[in-house]
């Protein structure tokens, strides 16, 4: 697998389970890169990815794998709590790797604010956050138009998430709030990620009701049972004056699109509708007739 100039760009995943499959199989669909070894202490999740991919180097920690110095990139796709440590590993370790950590990047400010200090010595090192809402083609078609200022002057934005519940993730860690964070860290940053990209803006109130009232309520894990909330509404003052919502409902299956992100400027509104993957656009002066609707594809999607 070559890309111009012969480089093959060489991945290791830190994390086998059902997010690091997902990444395994993403980058063998890329052209110039390959992954070369997972980290991962549970057996299952280490034989589910040779199944996919049988040519794996494979690690019981991810130390093991810094030290063995055959990476490039590393991703880390392990339970929230343990990003903070497992990224400053990596930033603090003589050898430089590259990463993407999924989001959320870590689980409380303070270790956030040690991350990006970390990050900020290793001037060499590209750090990112798995915040890949924005770069979804209808999500990403809203956003050109925005910046296009044919809505004019962003006053509001809305998101909807109406979806399942979470799903079964090794050792059952994301039904609990001390390992994800909170719903709102562990689902929601993408559209608090969103909110920020669009406005333009610092986040200066948060207002925020929610409550677990469907999902979990019957599990029970070593004598306790799941704490984290199924649905939300949360507003957010800017510091240029736009508002913005999100309205989530994990316990909604029954629609036709899980997410609907709606924009509204003095000249005119968008909305992106995905899984749907249309976006629809209308100024004040077109009026309700006036409305265009796109669909939006992205051909290099494998």
């Amino acid at each position: 697998m070559k890309v111009k100039g012969g480089v093959v760009i060489s991945y290791g995943i830190i994390g086998a389970g059902m997010m690091g499959r997902e990444h395994l199989l993403n980058i063998k669909a890329l052209d110039g890169a390959t992954v070369v070894a997972i980290a991962d202490p549970h057996v299952p999740s280490q034989e589910a990815a040779l199944a996919l991919h049988p040519d794996l180097k494979v690690f019981s920690d991810h130390k093991a794998l810094l030290e063995s110095g055959i990476c490039d990139v590393l991703v880390v796709s392990t339970p929230n709590n343990t990003h903070a440590d497992i990224v400053l590993d990596i930033l603090h370790h003589p050898n430089s790797h590259h990463v993407l950590v999924e989001k959320p990047l870590c689980t409380n400010i303070e270790d956030c604010y040690k991350v990006l200090e970390a990050a900020k010595a290793r001037p060499e090192v590209f750090v990112q956050v798995g915040l890949e809402y924005r770069y979804m083609p209808p999500v990403e078609k809203l956003i050109s138009i925005v910046k296009s200022n044919a809505l004019g002057r962003v006053k509001m934005v809305a998101i909807r998430e109406h979806r399942f519940p979470f799903l079964v993730k090794v050792h059952n860690w994301n039904r609990f709030n001390v390992n994800t964070g909170g719903t709102l860290v562990e689902k929601c940053c993408h559209f608090f990620d969103l909110m920020n990209l669009i406005t333009g803006a610092v986040p200066l109130r948060v207002m925020a009701s929610g409550s677990q009232d469907v999902n979990h309520l019957d599990e029970n894990y070593d004598g306790k049972v799941p704490d984290i909330i199924d649905n939300a509404y949360v507003i957010v003052e800017y510091d240029n004056g736009v508002r913005a919502m999100l309205d989530l409902c994990m316990f909604a299956e029954g629609g036709k699109n899980e997410q609907e992100i709606c924009v509204v400027g003095n000249y005119g509104k968008a909305e992106a509708f995905v899984p749907e993957s249309v976006v629809r656009f209308g100024t004040r002066t077109n009026g309700r007739e006036g409305v265009e609707q796109i669909e939006v594809h992205d051909d290099r999607i494998k």
